[in-house]
């Protein structure tokens, strides 16, 4: 059953601004070390590693829209971080306040499962999510 879905889209232009006016002050309070470490190890072009960042901030905004918070009532920017799963597949991480709220979304005997769908064409970044609630099989 799907227990939340959200979407953004986002200026990658507009992160470049940011990141040019703030740097390490936006990028520490927004982004988690794994997604900085995999910003950086696209560092072959600026155009690459802001667009990872955009896709990233985007996957952020419209995974807070799912749980239904936006970014407020315990749900920060650093609790939800994206990640890929062995086969590739991004996915969410969630910790803190983000993860409190995934839990109280989610039934119980259920467990929760996080899709994610990030993509960019310059100048855009936009990220789909769909959190859903699968019966768990020990139950």
């Amino acid at each position: 059953m799907i227990i939340g879905v959200g979407s953004d889209l986002i200026d990658i232009r507009r992160i470049a601004k940011v990141i040019d006016r703030h740097g390490e002050r936006f990028l520490g309070r927004i982004f988690t070390e794994a997604e900085r470490a995999k910003a950086e190890r696209r560092a072959k072009s600026e155009k690459m590693v802001v667009a990872t960042y955009a896709k990233r901030f985007a996957a952020k905004e419209a995974c807070s829209k799912a749980l239904g918070t936006g970014i407020r009532r315990g749900v920060w920017w650093r609790d939800m971080g994206v990640v890929n799963l062995p086969g590739g597949r991004p996915t969410m991480e969630l910790t803190g306040g983000a993860r409190e709220r995934l839990l109280l979304l989610t039934p119980a005997g259920h467990a929760a499962r996080i899709d994610l769908s990030i993509t960019d064409d310059w100048p855009l970044a936009q990220a789909f999510i769909v959190i859903s609630a699968e019966r768990r099989i020990d139950e």
